[in-house]
């Protein structure tokens, strides 16, 4: 009882302490895009009802003082390291506890579990499911069929865990059964809790299978241990771009892949997806002609920063910034000129968004003209 009550006052000072006693929430700035609603979700979570360090609540107002709309709390069905001090009979007991929180924070709480097994398959979590103890079976794919069952949607979690499989991420035999049996729906291209946070590997069979790009904080730690709030940081996350903000419209948005994952300034996700939010974003607010070039300012209007870089083999003929940022929310002044042209009456350049991966690895390219107002 003495470790349970020490280990619940370390939870709660740790809150106090990352959300600073905020009375409001913070806001994340993130455009909504093609007539959908961008709600920020984070689909895998512990507390001490598996091997997190704090109690259901706290990973509600975590959320609500971050302006997260949505959280799972993923507490594993096969490892409970706490479990002489929480006893665990039921494992749909986290999300009982945290709901009543959640609803009066107005925080989307989805019910979720991690199962957890050897890889292959791996740690998977089951989301939007009905009931967490059906999931409690011998057989690996016995526990996945029960999820499937009750309509959940399958997220493969951490596929590049060098403690589960050193060297680089591997899909297996058993990946391809559970894709083409139902059982596979999303992977965690970002993981914000290992070194490696990203993963090409992730990212690449996301687009060659269908999969939803999702992005998580796995916090096991209160989130004010492992984010740094003062300096801006935020916890990894999936934005999911929904019809409205809902339980509903998130499973339904993730089904069908709208999705992507963002975490330490950088968005991975499909390039529909991220030309879209780059086009909501960003502007070029004005632009004046010089005597022999123009000056324009370019606007963010998101808390993403949009960083800027020439792409390779173009642009020969024109001088401008080779790599830029423009700060959340903030703008820049450029001078940007073209070599052969005198009179010029606009220039384009093509560039990168080196911190928008559309492909494995890869910036997303975007084509910039500019004229004089």
């Amino acid at each position: 009882m003495a470790k349970s009550l020490s280990l619940l006052f370390t939870s709660f000072l740790f809150l106090l302490l990352s959300a600073g006693n905020a009375q409001n929430p913070d806001v994340i700035r993130i455009p909504d895009i093609l007539g959908y609603q961008t709600i920020t979700f984070d689909p895998h979570l512990h507390t001490v009802f598996s091997d997190g360090l704090v109690w259901p609540t706290i990973r509600v107002e975590e959320a609500w003082s971050e302006g997260i709309d949505a959280i799972s709390l993923t507490e594993h069905i096969e490892y409970r390291p706490f479990q002489r001090d929480v006893v665990v009979n039921d494992h749909n007991r986290a999300y009982d506890v945290a709901r009543p929180a959640a609803e009066r924070r107005d925080v989307l709480l989805i019910r979720g579990n991690e199962i957890t097994r050897s890889m292959p398959p791996g740690h998977f979590n089951a989301l939007f499911h009905d009931d967490s103890n059906k999931l409690v079976v011998t057989e690996w794919r016995d526990a996945f069929r029960a999820a499937r069952d009750q309509g959940a949607f399958m997220l493969w979690n951490h596929p590049g865990w060098n403690n589960q499989q050193p060297g680089p991420a591997q899909w297996h035999d058993e990946h391809t059964w559970l894709l083409e049996n139902d059982m596979l729906h999303g992977i965690e291209v970002i993981n914000g809790l290992l070194p490696n946070y990203y993963s090409p590997e992730a990212h690449q069979w996301s687009l060659d299978y269908g999969l939803a790009i999702m992005g998580s904080s796995d916090a096991h730690n209160p989130m004010g241990m492992d984010i740094d709030f003062a300096a801006g940081e935020r916890r990894a996350m999936t934005l999911v771009f929904a019809e409205e903000r809902s339980v509903k419209a998130i499973k339904e948005a993730m089904m069908n892949q709208r999705t992507a994952a963002y975490f330490d300034n950088l968005i991975a996700g499909r390039e529909e997806h991220l030309m879209a939010l780059f086009q909501e974003s960003f502007e070029i607010e004005s632009v004046t002609r010089n005597r022999h070039s123009f000056s324009a300012v370019l606007r963010n209007h998101s808390d993403i920063p949009i960083k800027l870089t020439g792409k390779p083999g173009a642009n020969e003929t024109v001088e401008f910034f080779q790599r830029l940022t423009v700060p959340p929310l903030g703008s820049t002044e450029i001078y940007i000129s073209d070599l052969n042209q005198e009179n010029i009456e606009e220039i384009t350049i093509d560039l990168i968004v080196e911190n928008f991966l559309s492909r494995p690895g890869q910036g997303m390219p975007v084509r910039l003209t500019f004229r004089p107002d």
